[in-house]
């Protein structure tokens, strides 16, 4: 066997410990403990509240999974593939346990067995065309959505036998309610052009709010729960919290399935929580509260976030990588935002252009180290890939990274200004540094075999679901938070811009977004049917990306203000669910 593959890899990461060890030389001259100085009355301050975590999530440093407990996780999984596998009497037998499986959380397990079930559904609903032996307002909506969310161009015909002679839905349909919600969650699966969906959303909506409060049963309170945030866009492992104990209280709940998502649940968080232990170190290493004080402290959500785009134990690195790459975004965009002065903000645009420690040399010194911690985090994913032999996913991380901070700094050169662009130039700008393409591109560094150099040409491409998620983002969070961000100085949000060009009230605005939010989620939709430009799994993240925006900023800024997020923070990652 040939050494040379052997010692050109060992060259290499000999270079890259000589390289980093200067740099840490470098980087030691820098002060580890600096304060702003707060007399500085020049500088905006925007005055967040600090950590409501404190050091909580530190005393989960020793956490890890019994051996017991992932032997007892397996004989359950063998036991529910079993079931998986059985013949059953009626084909939606097999579409009710999948989707039961999905609720809970803990599909990952099974993706071979749904995937073999939802292409022989497909291949019988082909069959039988429109024809389909499911004719209960439940099974349709039910197939539809499963096969939808899985990317077969299922037709939205198959709901026209629900209409009377004179194009109306059934007024019969309402009795049923259950098939009511299975038709409400399938509507969230629509394409642009499908005007049935939208009737059909509607429809269910108006016939679902009235009942959702007249029922005690694990049935209203999974309508309660849909009203406020349908299946499509709700996080899996957050959704699966809130449905295990609707799902407990169903008299009809299989034991074997609910006793593995509880303990894979439960396995899973003890997972996150020795990760957010040790990411919870590393933020303490930054001194945020001394050295950055007027940044958000917001570590813990940040991490509960990056939970929301991928849980799955397979994907730790991808979920440290992508943490702290987002909590670096965190800082930064408060130091555009709400801190740095615009010859300040020049000097940070052009050290992060270059990338080179040498650059820190100009900045002021609170820029210096958050410039340090950037250059750090960055030197560890270059480690990794180095290891793995995938370094040029670095090269694709660092320029998300730079297409970040240029759109930050066109904007606080807009608020220095006091600039309100037009609609399509702030698109042009404010899409891109509302920072999921950023996110985006980044998410895919740590995920492996998966991802190809030409899964970063198209992310960094700015496909139409990225800037659909871009879309839901930016407008989501103007509407919730423009109010709150103009009482101090700053960059004009979508609000002011397009009540300005177009002289309507704010009121209006609201309404024209919400459609806009509406016609992204189609946008969505449409990247999922297959042939996708991209695996499944790649496209996964970009949907949960946008997930995570309609927890955030649906009806407030739950970020900045995250005592808004707690309940749902300590339900995923404090709170063990009870066996």
């Amino acid at each position: 066997m040939s050494l040379r593959p052997f010692l050109y890899s060992n060259l290499i990461l000999l270079f890259f410990l000589t390289q980093k060890f200067v740099m840490s030389l470098q980087v030691s001259a820098v002060p580890t403990s600096i304060k702003v100085a707060k007399q500085d009355t020049n500088r905006r301050s925007a005055n967040f509240h600090r950590s409501i975590w404190g050091d909580h999530f530190l005393s989960y440093a020793s956490n890890s999974v019994e051996a017991a407990d992932e032997k007892r996780l397996q004989d359950l999984r063998e036991e529910i593939k079993r079931i998986l596998k059985a013949n059953v009497n009626k084909p939606t037998e097999k579409l009710d346990l999948v989707d039961r499986i999905q609720r809970l959380g803990v599909s990952y397990h099974f993706q071979t067995d749904i995937d073999q079930i939802l292409e022989k559904a497909y291949e019988a609903h082909q069959d039988s065309g429109l024809k389909d032996e499911n004719d209960d307002l439940y099974s349709i909506s039910l197939e539809f959505r499963l096969l939808r969310q899985h990317g077969y161009n299922i037709s939205c015909d198959v709901f026209n036998k629900l209409k009377d002679n004179n194009g109306n839905f059934k007024k019969s349909l309402v009795k049923d309610i259950r098939g009511m919600l299975s038709l409400y969650e399938a509507t969230h699966l629509r394409v642009h052009g499908e005007s049935i969906l939208d009737e059909a959303l509607a429809f269910t909506t108006t016939y679902l709010e009235p009942v959702a409060t007249q029922f005690s049963s694990p049935l209203g309170a999974q309508v309660n729960n849909a009203l406020n945030r349908p299946l499509r866009k709700s996080l899996p492992r957050l959704g699966a919290r809130y449905y295990m104990p609707i799902y407990q209280d169903d008299h009809l709940h299989d034991e074997i399935l609910l006793k593995f998502a509880k303990l894979d649940f439960n396995m899973s968080q003890k997972v996150h929580q020795k990760e957010l232990s040790d990411i919870t170190r590393w933020w303490k290493t930054l001194d945020v509260e001394n050295n950055l004080p007027f940044v958000r402290d917001r570590v813990v959500e940040l991490y509960f976030w990056i939970v929301g785009v991928y849980f799955e134990p397979d994907y730790g690195l991808a979920r440290r990588f992508l943490t702290k790459v987002i909590a670096m975004c965190s800082i930064i965009d408060d130091i555009y935002d709400a801190y740095g002065t615009i010859e300040e903000l020049e000097l940070f645009t052009t050290a992060i252009e270059r990338w080179d420690i040498n650059a820190m040399e100009p900045l002021p010194e609170y820029m210096k180290i958050a410039y340090g911690a950037l250059l750090d985090v960055y030197d560890e994913i270059e480690k990794d890939m180095v290891y793995q032999g995938k370094l040029y996913r670095l090269d694709y991380a660092k320029e998300a990274m730079k297409i970040l901070v240029r759109n930050y700094n066109i904007e606080a050169r807009w608020c220095d200004q006091n600039y309100v662009p037009t609609m399509e130039e702030y698109f042009s700008v404010a899409l891109p540094s509302c920072g999921y393409l950023t996110l985006a591109a980044t998410s895919f560094v740590g995920m492996g075999d998966i991802v190809t150099k030409e899964s970063f040409e198209w992310v960094l491409s700015n496909p139409k679901i990225v800037k659909a998620s871009s879309i839901i983002n930016r407008l989501m969070d103007d509407t919730v938070g423009h109010k709150d961000e103009q009482e101090r100085e700053h960059v004009a949000s979508a609000v002011e811009c397009y009540m300005k060009q177009h002289g309507t009230s704010e009121e209006e605005v609201v309404k024209l977004f919400g459609e806009q939010v509406k016609n992204a989620w189609k946008d969505i939709n449409e990247e999922f049917i297959k042939p996708t430009a991209v695996p499944m799994p790649l496209l996964e993240r970009v949907l949960n990306l946008a997930r995570v925006m309609d927890l955030l900023y649906k009806e407030a800024d739950g970020y900045t203000n995250s005592h808004l997020m707690k309940d749902h923070v300590a339900s995923l990652l404090r709170d063990p669910v009870q066996l």
